[in-house]
Order: structure tokens, then C-alpha cells, then sequence
């Protein structure tokens, strides 16, 4: 289930500093990979890498559509390959998380004409343009089908008529974007006449229904097809669709179209084959098949098997799905395992399924920004020693030797890349507990800034955040050693006795004790926790994320809500020996999983845990979409007893502290469902809590004039009523 960074914790993919995540996030690199494109002042600029010195490449003038008086608000923007013409997105509007739809237009680089596509269908409808090869023509999505805009004539076919809200043409349904971040689903094939697609048959998912209280004085429903655990997926298969004839042929994926997954789908470089990824409805068994684009025919290329699950490239690609990591003029590619118990790169040989392990050794690949084949080394994110923090390393293409780190060894916490076209420069993104998220340009391999001296700038701030965050590990009776962080009060006295609030999320989606800016700070309370005399309080346990090994990450494998749960109680046993500690005045919160982990704690340890704040909770996990939950519990059919073994309102007859359970009506991930099964269990057995609802609220609880206001000042008061603050 997802986080918001800053320690806002949603159900779902993990969301971190994702750059692919969001339309307009990415850095736009120009095609010489010597600068980078943005926008500024209703203009695009291109800022030169190595002077950095910027300069107007796109005026607002020529971004100002004829008979308008202001320009567009560009939200997105993308160039061709050639950089002669620009695609522009504007007028963006939400689907779900994020803003992937709206209105798109083309602007002319040599003749300056600005033409809007799609002109015939609804405003803000269109999704995921993208130029064909010789940007000659554009292709986008609308209204779940798929048309392609001859630019020259402003001609428009329609390639797919057939999409509804529940047979989807080009992009993907709920649980397919949420689980697996699919979302732009066509791909231009490299001779620019035909399209692979993806289709998604929801109509046989029941649609669940929420309930519109307050837009109307009749209430009506919202429906969201989403499959609950237990529920066969949504039906999937591939297409490729001839630009001229529009007839699409179907690839031959073998198997039952509705009891699995395609999370992966690309064109081979070159040639007229395509590239999937298939998963089996536990997603505990991986194959690549290659297809043949004209007949559909397929075969299985390399296939895996693991005792829990296996991870889609949304987990170490930023959240984005697209693209393929070739090599060797598209002969080879790099490919992600952990087979033998690490997360680790192997080589893939097309013809053969020859596999190379890349990266030996007892560490995790967290991330691979780059291939880097004509210097014979990939790039990684990778953080061997320490699991809390994460840095950019070199390895050898041929898997040979260890891995060189590039990062410098002054610069302690969290780093992200995203590296040029010709691997010589970097987009450089660091934050750590005390320093504020902060972005440059580096030169690689020697990582070179233009800009300030990083490092200096650590090393001043660093005495006075050696008084703010400590991190520490923490054994359990168990013998499990977890990661954490503390955040003590400013005038922290040992001989006096403190209340602790613990942060928790806990599973496999997401941590919460890295060495990144947020760690020690709480943007729900409403005030200085510090000043106002808290412990505060988060650890990673087993099932989160970290580069621990796959032991680590999968040992929670049905058994969510039990295994994470134990770790978090027994470390705070731990913890709460230490003599400035109250345990009298122990609180919990978090949010979505975190939110679930605050109710198991509080309802299975009330002995540590006295007072709990959950926000927008999975109460039941038989409730929660099929993707997420069987991929890390099994199928309710086979093991039904875990998922009732592993969710709060089976032992919310246990409360003997202090709840306030909060929850969105209009949550379309985490279903208000939840709340009213887990209240019904709570009063059933006479037991007192609060409770909010916000109405027609998302999972985020951001809508709404005053929301996040009313939000924060319901925490806070709560807390320090029944945890109260300050020594004594």
C-alpha cells in the first residue's frame, strides 16, 4: 500500500520522488543530451548542461493559440526525435491518482503553426499523444479508444471503436494502474505502421459502488469497476493494429486471459516482434515471451518461479513500467531477479534465454537509472551497508568485478538520478533527515557539479541535526533487527519521562525509517512535536522494502498483519525499556497500510499501545483490490483463513485503549467499507471510539475547502488528549 513522501502513507504502488509517475515530472533532455527543456513564463527553455546558461527555445507567443490572449498552460510537453515539432498538454484533468488526461496540440518548430488534435472529441479527453516515428503522425487514446491524427491533412482514424468504460482500448483499468503503475498502454511500433495496445475486458468486474451524498439533493452512485481479492482480474491480451487497414491482430499469449497479468509490453528494436511479460494470478510465476507482430504466434523466451511473489519493473524503475533495458543491438537485455535471494541484473539472450548474472554479491539493485553499453557498465541505486540510505554505483556490463560507488562518500542519505541520453550528465536529486530536498546537475562518471559544494553544505548542517534525528537499530526477542529513527524533544531531559507516538506503515509497498527529509516530522500535527515534548518514533520491519535480501522483503508472505505487526510490538517492547520512555503514554498512527498496522497494534498488543489514530485503513483484507492483496497473501479460495488471520476487524474486539478511525466516503482505493465493517465489529463488542468520516473525500482526505485544516487540528487535539504531551 502506497506512501505520499513526507510520511502521508496511501494504499497501492509505491509513489517515492517518482519521476515518471505524474505527466510533466520526467526531465525533458534535448536530443544532443547536452541540455535540458522546461518550462518558464509560458515558455519552453532549454538550459545548457555544461555553462548552464538558458535560453528561449519555444517563445509564450508562439504557444498562444490564434484569437487567444494568453498562451497555453502547458502541464506536459514532448519533442520529436528530430526536435522539429512539440507536442504541448494542457488542460490536464484526474483519472484516478493522477492527471493523464486533457487536450493536446501540436506546434510546428520551422512554420510556428499551433494546431490542437482530436478536435472533434470532448474536451480534456485525450491520453498518452505520442509522435510516430517519423512524427508525421500522432497517435492518443479517447474515451477508451484508440485514434491515430494525421498531422499534414488533420485527418483522424479511429483504429479501435469498440471501448466503454469497461472495455478499455490503449490504457488500463483500476487495479491495473494502481498495482502495477500501467497506465499509457500503446506503443508506436520502430517502422511508425502499426500500434501494439493493450485491452482490458472489465465487464465481467463488478463494479463497486459509492455513494454521492452531497453533490445533489437526490444521492447517486459513482461506480468503479475493481476486482476485490478473490475475484478474477480483469481479462487482458495484446494487440497490434495496422495504421492503413486498422485491423488489429491479436497476439497468441497462451493461457486464460482473466487468471493472469501483462504488466510488460514493448517492441523489439528493429524488428517486428514484440516483447511481454506474463504473470500467473498469484504473480509467483514470471514468463517473457517474444510474439510475432504480424501473425500473433508466440514462445516462451525465460520463465521464473518464486515461493511468494515477483516484482513488475514499477518496483525498480521510479514506477514507471515502459521501456526495455537492451543490449547488444537488441540481441540481449538486462533483466531483474531475485532467484537467488538478492535483487540482482542478468543479461537475457533473445534467441537462446542464455542468462548472464550481472551483479554478484550479497547486496540489492534498488534501481537502474541507466545502461551504459558504450562505456561497457550499468548504473545503480544500490546502498550495501547501510538500508536506509541509497546511492548511485557502476557495475561492469560483463559481471565482473564489484560494484564502484559514484556517489561521494561525503554525502550521507537518500539519492536519486535520472541520467542524459548520452550518459554524460545527471539530474542529481538528495535529501537526508536534515537537509531539504535539493536538485542539481552532475557530470558523470566523476560527478561534477556546476552548482554549490553539496558536500560543504552537508557538513555545516550536520551539528545541528546530530540534536534532532537519531538513527538506531533495534533487536527483538525475535532475534529480528529492525531499522529506525527517533525525533527527541528540544529540551530532552533523560531523567524525566516522555510520551512516544510510533509512525508506522509496515508493508510491502513501502518504509518509513529512510534517510530522507521527512524523517523526525509529522505534517499532521498541528504544531512543533518537539517543543511540545514528544518521542517520536518509526521502524522498518520485515516485509518493507529495504535492501535486506528477499528473505527480508518476502518472509511476509501470507501472513500480512501478522508478521509485521509481532515486529513492530516487539521492537517497541524493546525501545520502551529505555527509562525516559512512558509507557503509560504510548500512541500509534499511520495511513492506508500504515492506518492498518495502527489498528492490529492497538487491537493485538493494547498492552504497548494505548492510544491509535488510523487513517483510511484496510480493515478487512478480503475487501481490498485482487492485484495488491493476492500478490503478497495467495488466493482466498486456497487460504482464506490468512487473510481473516491478517486483518484488524478480527481482533477489534480486543481494544482497550484509545481510537479515532478516520476514512474518506469517496475513497475509491481503500473502500469506506472498511469502516463501516470495522465499526459494526467495534460496537458489536460494546467498545468506545471516535470516529470521522470525511464526505466524498479521496484516500489522500485532500478535497474540500478546509479539509487538510480540519484534518490536522482533529489529530492533534486527539493526541493530546489522550497522549498527553511534555516530561514528567
Amino acid at each position: 500500500m502506497q506512501p505520499i513522501r513526507y510520511c502521508l502513507l496511501l494504499c497501492g504502488c509505491l509513489l517515492q520522488l517518482a519521476l515518471q509517475a505524474q505527466p510533466g515530472k520526467s526531465t525533458k533532455w534535448s536530443r544532443n543530451g547536452q541540455a535540458v527543456y522546461s518550462v518558464e513564463n509560458a515558455a519552453i527553455i532549454a538550459t545548457g548542461l555544461k555553462d548552464g546558461q538558458s535560453q528561449v527555445t519555444i517563445p509564450a507567443a508562439q504557444l498562444t493559440p490564434q484569437g487567444a490572449a494568453q498562451p497555453l498552460e502547458v502541464k506536459d510537453f514532448i519533442f520529436s526525435a528530430d526536435e522539429q515539432k512539440v507536442l504541448i498538454y494542457t488542460n490536464s484533468k484526474r483519472v484516478w491518482r493522477y492527471q493523464t488526461r486533457g487536450d493536446y496540440w501540436v506546434l510546428d518548430v520551422n512554420t510556428k503553426q499551433l494546431k490542437q488534435l482530436g478536435k472533434g472529441r470532448p474536451a480534456s479527453s485525450l491520453m498518452f499523444a505520442k509522435f510516430s516515428p517519423d512524427a508525421s503522425k500522432v497517435a492518443y487514446v479517447s474515451e477508451h479508444n484508440l485514434y491515430v491524427e494525421e498531422l499534414a491533412t488533420g485527418e483522424v482514424k479511429a483504429l479501435t471503436n469498440d471501448g466503454t468504460r469497461r472495455f478499455i482500448n490503449g490504457t488500463f483499468d483500476w487495479a491495473y494502474e494502481e498495482e502495477f503503475g500501467c497506465r499509457d498502454g500503446f506503443r508506436w511500433s520502430p517502422d511508425g505502421r502499426s500500434i501494439a495496445y493493450w485491452q482490458i475486458d472489465a465487464t465481467k468486474i463488478r463494479d463497486f459502488l459509492m455513494i454521492d451524498n452531497t453533490d445533489s439533493i437526490y444521492s447517486f452512485t459513482v461506480p468503479v469497476e475493481y476486482p476485490k481479492a478473490g475475484e478474477s482480474p480483469s481479462a487482458c491480451r495484446v494487440g497490434v493494429v495496422d495504421i492503413n487497414t486498422a485491423k488489429t491482430t491479436w497476439l497468441q499469449v497462451p493461457g486464460d486471459a482473466q487468471q493472469h497479468y501483462i504488466p510488460r509490453m514493448e517492441w523489439v528494436p528493429g524488428k517486428n516482434e514484440i516483447i511481454l511479460q506474463q504473470l500467473n494470478r498469484k504473480q509467483n510465476q514470471s514468463k517473457l515471451i517474444l510474439c510475432n507482430a504480424a501473425t500473433g504466434t508466440a514462445q516462451t523466451l525465460f520463465e521464473e518461479s518464486d515461493k511468494a511473489w515477483i516484482d513488475v519493473k514499477s518496483r525498480w524503475d521510479d514506477d514507471d513500467i515502459t521501456g526495455w533495458d537492451w543490449i547488444k543491438n537488441g540481441s540481449a537485455f538486462v533483466w531483474v531477479s531475485e532467484k537467488d535471494g538478492w535483487r540482482h541484473l542478468y543479461s537475457i539472450e533473445v534467441k537462446s534465454g542464455k542468462e548472464t548474472l550481472l551483479t554478484p554479491g550479497n547486496y540489492d539493485v534498488i534501481g537502474i537509472p541507466k545502461v551504459d553499453e558504450a562505456h561497457k557498465l550499468i548504473y545503480i541505486l544500490a546502498s550495501p551497508k547501510v538500508a536506509t540510505q541509497q546511492y548511485l554505483y557502476k557495475v561492469s556490463l560483463d559481471g565482473k568485478g564489484q560494484p564502484q560507488r559514484v556517489t561521494p562518500e561525503n554525502q550521507p542519505g537518500t539519492h536519486s538520478y535520472e541520467i542524459s541520453p548520452d550518459r554524460q550528465y545527471a539530474v542529481h536529486q538528495f535529501s537526508n533527515n536534515y537537509f531539504y530536498p535539493y536538485s542539481e546537475i552532475v557530470h558523470l562518471p566523476d560527478h561534477k557539479s556546476n552548482g554549490a559544494n553539496l558536500s560543504a553544505e552537508i557538513k555545516t548542517k550536520l551539528p545541528a541535526a546530530n540534536k534532532q534525528v537519531e538513527f538506531f537499530s533495534v533487536t527483538t526477542v525475535d532475534g529480528v533487527t529492525m531499522d529506525g529513527w527517533m525525533r527527541k524533544p528540544n529540551s530532552f531531559d533523560s531523567t524525566k519521562k516522555y510520551p512516544v507516538l510510533f509512525y508506522v506503515y509496515g508493508e510491502p509497498a513501502g518504509a518509513t525509517a529512510k534517510d530522507e527529509f521527512g524523517a523526525g516530522r509529522n505534517p499532521l500535527y498541528n504544531g512543533d512535536m518537539a517543543d511540545d515534548g514528544y518521542i517520536y518514533v518509526s521502524m522498518d520491519n520485515r516485509g518493507t522494502p529495504l535492501p535486506k535480501g528477499s528473505e527480508w522483503r518476502k518472509c511476509i508472505y501470507r501472513k500480512v498483519g501478522l508478521i509485521n505487526s509481532r515486529d513492530q510490538a516487539m521492537a517497541a517492547t524493546e525501545l520502551l525499556k529505555r527509562p525516559y520512555m512512558d509507557t503509560s503514554r504510548v500512541a500509534v498512527w499511520g495511513w492506508s497500510g500504515g492506518g492498518s498496522m495502527t489498528l492490529n497494534l492497538l487491537f493485538q498488543y493494547p498492552q504497548i499501545y494505548k492510544t491509535g489514530i488510523a487513517v483510511a485503513a484496510v480493515g478487512n483484507q478480503l475487501t481490498y483490490d485482487n492485484i495488491y492483496q493476492e500478490r503478497y497473501m495467495g488466493l482466498p479460495q486456497e487460504n482464506r483463513e490468512d487473510f481473516v488471520k491478517g486483518s484488524p476487524i478480527t481482533y477489534a474486539k480486543n481494544l482497550q485503549g484509545h481510537l479515532l478511525y478516520i476514512h474518506g466516503s469517496g475513497d475509491d482505493n481503500v473502500h469506506y467499507q472498511n469502516a463501516e465493517m470495522l465499526l459494526n465489529e467495534l460496537i458489536k463488542n460494546n467498545k468506545v471510539f471516535q470516529f470521522m468520516a470525511y464526505p466524498n473525500r479521496t484516500h489522500s482526505i485532500s478535497e474540500g475547502e478546509g479539509t487538510r485544516r480540519h484534518l490536522s487540528n482533529l489529530y492533534t487535539q486527539y493526541l493530546r488528549q489522550y497522549c498527553p504531551p511534555g516530561p514528567r
